[in-house]
């Protein structure tokens, strides 16, 4: 049996971020963990959310924590499975800094036979000033693995 692990976030994102809507939002591998990763959404003037304000809109940053929260899941699983997001609630607590790229960190942890859940936060270059919070289920779609994982684990 091999150490090397079956889903490694650094190699899949830019596959997965190189096509669609993340590709478009230039979604970047930032970093990870044993059941979490960090992905970079840089900071471009297109993406402002009014015109005259310079705050990026919420849809680029929702996309960043749908995108973080499904690699986090995969490598909790350590392996790729289909999976669709049910529920993802976002609470923005201030704008993100002009001109700073945002970054999304997701954890999942908690992984059942029919559900991922994770939780995380969005921050533009200090974690402990959040752009955002994240909390979200997804459904696991056609798993072969029948049994509960506690804790994620």
């Amino acid at each position: 049996m091999s150490d090397t692990p079956r889903f490694d976030p650094k190699a899949a994102t830019p596959f997965l971020t190189s096509r669609g809507h993340s590709g478009w939002l230039g979604l970047k591998y930032s970093t990870h963990g044993e059941d979490w990763v960090e992905l970079e959404l840089p900071w471009r003037t297109d993406l402002l959310g009014e015109e005259g304000q310079h705050v990026l809109a919420s849809g680029p940053i929702l996309s960043l924590m749908d995108m973080a929260s499904g690699l986090a899941i995969w490598k909790a699983m350590d392996r790729f499975e289909p999976i669709a997001t049910l529920d993802l609630r976002v609470d923005y607590v201030r704008p993100a800094r002009e001109g700073a790229a945002v970054y999304g960190r997701s954890q999942c942890y908690r992984v059942t036979r029919s559900a991922a859940f994770v939780r995380g936060l969005a921050h533009d270059g200090d974690a402990d000033d959040p752009v955002a919070h994240v909390q979200a289920v997804f459904m696991k779609i056609g798993g072969k693995d029948a049994r509960e994982v506690p804790n994620g684990q």
